[in-house]
């Protein structure tokens, strides 16, 4: 998900509302922008993530769009996988026996006799590896060092437009305090994703069919761990996108500090949810009980005797 300092700029608040600006998923700039990032993000396949944050710094430059630009890297990485280098030994043992020898520099003085290639060199005989090896292993166990193996989905600059937005809606509950939901259909799932993520709630069935299911926030009284909730809640919001017909009604503290704003989304919205829908059964046995049943019966129900 976006980090808060990707989600704020986006935040507009007018009266006692607030809402999130969307990017125009099918604004030609915005596809380029999208389709250059894409493109640079697949370059760096089996290169380190360090290398691939510094290509963005040098996408980015002195753009006036790098709010949208760290975004869109920010959801490629984060449906992406690094993988750690395997090494023969682990880096922090490594680490230990070059750092025990001492301070050294590129090139020796007076006082640092020892240059660093030599020390690799030793450490380097010690357990069988080349200088230039040991030198990448040594902090292989560090995000920066991990490796993109796998680049995620095949996304296309609307796609991930469009995934982009998804991740603002959902950041902005951050900030919530508490959650009214109101579903009328298709909420199996919602069920499902509420219990995943260990959310707190009172739920009511209402008159003509459907539910009122009330959530506390990552700020409210009742609930601790601010930040680990606060990203659990707004993980969840993709749930809703599962729904036909729903309303959410969301009271957010926005950190710009004026107070609980009211943050409204409903079916009606433009956004889509990538999680999975589930299927029509509960499980394998549930599904062939019903096939043989439509076999032997038939699709019709009988009205009793």
């Amino acid at each position: 998900m976006l980090t808060s300092d990707l989600i704020k700029p986006r935040l507009r608040m007018q009266g006692s509302t607030l809402s999130v600006e969307m990017v125009n998923e099918q604004d030609p700039s915005l596809q380029q922008i999208a389709q250059d990032v894409i493109g640079l993000f697949h370059r760096y396949r089996d290169q380190s993530q360090a290398a691939w944050e510094e290509a963005m710094r040098a996408y980015e430059g002195a753009s006036v769009d790098y709010v949208l630009i760290r975004g869109l890297a920010k959801v490629l990485a984060d449906a992406a996988t690094f993988t750690p280098l395997t090494t023969p030994l682990p880096p922090a043992t490594l680490r230990e026996q070059v750092f025990a020898r001492g301070p050294v520099f590129g090139n020796p003085d007076l006082f640092h006799t020892v240059t660093r290639q030599e020390v690799l060199q030793e450490v380097a005989d010690t357990y069988g590896l080349s200088t230039g090896g040991l030198d990448e292993m040594l902090f292989a166990d560090r995000r920066a060092s991990y490796l993109l193996t796998d680049a995620g989905p095949a996304w296309t600059p609307s796609a991930l437009l469009a995934r982009y937005n998804l991740e603002l809606a959902r950041g902005a509950l951050y900030w919530a305090s508490h959650i009214t939901i109101e579903v009328a259909s298709n909420y199996k799932d919602l069920w499902k994703y509420i219990k995943l993520f260990k959310l707190m709630f009172w739920a009511e069935p209402k008159q003509g069919g459907g539910y009122r299911i009330d959530l506390d926030g990552p700020i409210s009284p009742f609930v601790s761990s601010t930040l680990r909730y606060g990203r659990q809640f707004a993980a969840f919001l993709p749930a809703l996108f599962l729904c036909e017909r729903w309303q959410m009604r969301a009271y957010v503290h926005p950190p710009q500090g004026r107070g609980a704003m009211l943050y409204q989304l409903d079916h009606t919205s433009s956004l889509h949810s990538h999680f999975k829908r589930s299927g029509e059964f509960d499980s394998r046995l549930e599904a062939d009980f019903a096939n043989e049943f439509e076999q032997k019966i038939g699709s019709k129900r009988g009205t009793g005797i």
